[in-house]
């Protein structure tokens, strides 16, 4: 081989990016074989490069002792090899390993034991050329697969932009990123997402297989990294770090949810992922395909996260177990199937996000539990509120007086003081919560009465003959006052005429 071949194949080396010297003892190994299927070949032989450029093939004689032990220990080699095969294949191969086909290792034994003798073949020559080129071809796609391999392993979980190829079969869609062919799976697509053939989508690279064709690459649209790269791609404030995506929880195809946390004071982490008038969240939207998404504050205080986490809908009450990272929310009991969502979605999503096991019930049902478990004789305090139980349903709004279960108004005391003297009460359901009062204009008029004239009187009356002696504890405050005064039975009663 001249000199000018053997610079071409090194010219060939630093255009392809592969290292030095990588083509040269591939074409060594190669004629090499060849050499060894010539009729009279030596047992051992080498190939080497000359000074003149040309390859000269030196057979080797070996003592007949270290030859011995280096057939052995090449042996012991290629047995382990195989081994490690078959418990990586999971079968045995039935490989025959014969002495020809041992390579043994003499570069560890001394010069002058060694017995070396130039055996070039006269058309030589012609065979290095013949195998030349196949050997280069070989070697440089080699060399290519691997370099793709090495730089696509280390991009696992980033988010790639590619160009879909082939998206006939809905099993399998072929995705070009350039340099290398990706397949998205069946499994990582998301329902109702259709994969035009020449429209550029967005996924996350999951895995990279090697295979004798090139790096397999394997995508993914469900992944969660996916919405956390789309989010750093269209909001500043994260790619800068002054905002941190602390979770996702995603349901590919309906809904997801992200919880952040701002590192810098002043800066809204919600506001900033929503953009203005929604432009940043509708971008990262758009390329979900309607994907809905909800943004979370973060917060340290797992009652106040697990309340942010079920929004859109509204929280009344958060109890949170610690050390069983259970949590308890009540709700109004018109946000209680917005609070679960559609087939449990709302809550699932909550849970995942926040790690914990989320309870959600109605403030119904939440009074009638606490009820029973008051009634039923249990000395816990759940909330402090009065324990009895209004006709409408739900629990007493106001605070119970000192070393009672039961707030000051009138009905409520007979229910303590019955339950004092041993009567059962825990069936007991008394009208709402109602100012006392002596005028029977107040109550509901006779059938055939003008209803205008008692309800001008009615809400004066009520506040003219409060009772007088009734115990400041008793008083309920502002907010629960609206919850304890009843719907009137005709809405003209309480409307004072205009």
């Amino acid at each position: 081989m001249s000199r000018e071949i053997l610079e071409a194949v090194r010219q060939i080396e630093r255009e392809k990016g592969i290292e030095d010297d990588v083509l040269v003892r591939a074409l060594e190994d190669a004629l090499l074989a060849a050499y060894k299927k010539t009729p009279g070949a030596a047992r051992h032989a080498t190939v080497e490069l000359d000074s003149g450029g040309d390859f000269r093939v030196w057979s080797v004689e070996l003592p007949p002792d270290i030859e011995e032990r280096l057939m052995d220990e090449a042996r012991e080699r290629a047995i382990t090899e195989l081994e490690a095969v078959e418990a990586e294949n999971g079968e045995r191969s039935h490989t025959l390993i014969t002495d020809d086909d041992l390579v043994i290792d003499w570069s560890e034994v001394p010069d002058e034991q060694v017995k070396r003798a130039d055996v070039t073949p006269e058309n030589f020559g012609r065979i290095a050329a013949q195998t030349a080129k196949q050997v280069i071809l070989q070697r440089i796609r080699e060399a290519e697969r691997e370099m793709m391999y090495d730089e696509y392993v280390d991009r696992v979980s980033e988010v790639v932009t590619g160009i879909v190829q082939q998206a006939g079969d809905r099993n399998n869609v072929l995705v070009d990123l350039g340099k290398v062919e990706a397949l998205l799976p069946r499994s990582e697509q998301v329902d109702g997402e259709r994969y035009e053939q020449g429209s550029r989508i967005k996924a996350v690279i999951t895995e990279v297989r090697s295979g004798t064709k090139g790096p397999q690459v394997i995508l993914s649209r469900r992944d969660p990294e996916l919405i956390k790269t789309l989010f750093e791609l269209e909001v500043p404030e994260i790619a800068d770090g002054l905002v941190e995506i602390r979770g996702v929880a995603r349901e590919p195809g309906y809904r997801s949810k992200i919880a952040v946390e701002s590192h810098v004071q002043g800066v809204d982490p919600v506001g900033a992922c929503v953009g203005p008038r929604g432009s940043r969240v509708r971008m990262v939207v758009s390329e979900l395909r309607g994907e809905k998404i909800d943004i979370i504050p973060w917060n340290p205080e797992p009652a106040r996260f697990v309340a942010k986490a079920l929004s859109p809908a509204r929280v009344r009450e958060v109890l949170v177990d610690d050390e069983s990272s259970e949590a308890t929310v009540v709700v109004p009991d018109d946000q209680l199937s917005l609070a679960i969502g559609k087939e449990g979605l709302n809550a699932r999503l909550a849970a995942r996000l926040t790690g914990w096991k989320i309870d959600i019930q109605s403030e119904t049902e939440f009074a009638r539990a606490e009820a029973d478990a008051a009634f039923g004789g249990q000395e816990e305090e759940f909330s402090g509120r009065c324990v009895a139980l209004l006709s409408t349903g739900k629990r007493c709004p106001n605070t119970a007086l000192p070393g009672s279960h039961y707030c000051g108004i009138p009905a409520h005391r007979e229910i303590a003081e019955r339950e004092a003297a041993g009567e059962d009460v825990s069936a007991e359901i008394v009208q709402p919560a109602q100012p006392e009062s002596e005028e029977p204009e107040v109550e509901t008029p006779a059938e055939g009465d003008a209803v205008e004239e008692p309800a001008a009187q009615a809400e004066p009356a009520a506040e003219a003959e409060a009772p007088a002696d009734a115990p400041a504890e008793a008083e309920p405050e502002a907010g629960s006052v609206a919850q304890a005064e009843p719907a009137a039975e005709n809405p003209e009663e309480t409307t004072p005429a205009e």
